[in-house]
């Protein structure tokens, strides 16, 4: 046998049309799959999701003002302080500064030193007059997250959720006012001391918590899905460390005003939409303290038992009958 014979024949080379060919294939196909032409690289991701964001915002609107719309007028909010354009606008910015930061590679701890001060100050200015406006607010970037989460590749939806969780952290907890209320007290005084000591535990707390209430629930269905669906996991896991900060805001401000007139307002509104039952929350309260209690056994934490009270009576199911 010829050697020739045992050499593989080279491919013949493929022709301008055939090529030409190939080209449009692929391009119809990412035309109809724009997931196809996204690769993993953050550049691209973030470039991709930017362009999206327009659009995004637009849906995530119509989403709010279905859920929160006829909460408007339940509650007698007044219309103005309502204004989809400046809320979307401030929504919009805050996603697109993020994103720039994902594309360059930073982390989420350091999107907390950048962007965290840029939230507080539209949390503040939304919270000014009516401290309900933060409904919607907050379900604007909900919603605009959810949207872009789904036009993101999967490979990158982890990270990306990352990034979105430090804003929405900002956003729906009163973390500045924790900050500002901090200062106001010794380092060593009881209840900062108190505070220090819980709030690295806050997230382990809500998901202790979570975990339990979602045993005790096995059937309960929120508008998402049932309470171990990841969404409503992730959700109930910033509610829990929502309630928390709110509850040291009260500690260290020396006042109810946090809850009475943001938290319970807030929940108010939202929850009943979202199908969260008032049993499931005080299930909920009712776990916090003994969270509390059990991880607080060398600290004073008298200070803190009149305001984790009056959280607990505020949100006795008792209260909403009828409601």
């Amino acid at each position: 046998m010829s050697p020739v014979a045992l050499t593989p024949s080279a491919p013949a080379a493929a022709s301008p049309a055939q090529l030409a060919q190939e080209w449009a294939k692929r391009y119809v196909r990412n035309l109809n799959d724009p997931n196809q032409a996204l690769i993993d690289d953050p550049a691209t991701v973030a470039k991709k999701l930017q362009a999206d964001l327009r659009q995004a915002s637009v849906q995530a609107w119509n989403r709010t003002e279905g859920f929160l719309g006829s909460e408007l007028r339940r509650h007698d909010i007044a219309a103005e302080l309502i204004d989809p354009w400046d809320i979307s606008k401030d929504i919009h910015d805050i996603y697109q500064q993020t994103l720039t930061l994902y594309r360059d590679g930073k982390t989420p701890d350091q999107l907390t030193m950048t962007v965290g001060p840029t939230v507080g100050q539209v949390r503040r200015k939304h919270t000014a007059v009516d401290p309900r406006v933060i409904g919607f607010v907050s379900l604007q970037f909900h919603h605009t997250g959810v949207i872009l989460l789904q036009n993101a590749p999967a490979s990158q939806r982890e990270t990306l959720q990352n990034f979105f969780k430090v804003i929405d952290d900002h956003l729906y907890m009163p973390l500045h006012r924790a900050y500002e209320a901090a200062a106001n007290h010794d380092y060593n005084s009881p209840g900062l001391s108190l505070v220090r000591h819980l709030l690295p535990e806050s997230t382990a707390i809500a998901t202790t918590i979570c975990q339990r209430v979602a045993a005790a629930f096995q059937n309960h269905r929120c508008f998402t899905g049932p309470l171990n669906h990841p969404q409503v996991r992730t959700s109930s896991i910033r509610d829990v460390e929502m309630f928390q900060i709110y509850l040291w805001v009260c500690l260290l401000e020396g006042s109810l005003d946090a809850i009475q007139r943001e938290l319970f307002p807030l929940c108010l509104m939202l929850y009943p939409t979202l199908n969260v039952t008032w049993e499931l929350v005080y299930q909920m309260v009712y776990l916090l303290g003994t969270e509390i209690k059990t991880r607080t056994t060398n600290l004073d934490s008298a200070a803190l038992t009149p305001y984790y009270q009056a959280l607990r009576e505020m949100f006795n199911p008792k209260i909403f009958q009828g409601v």
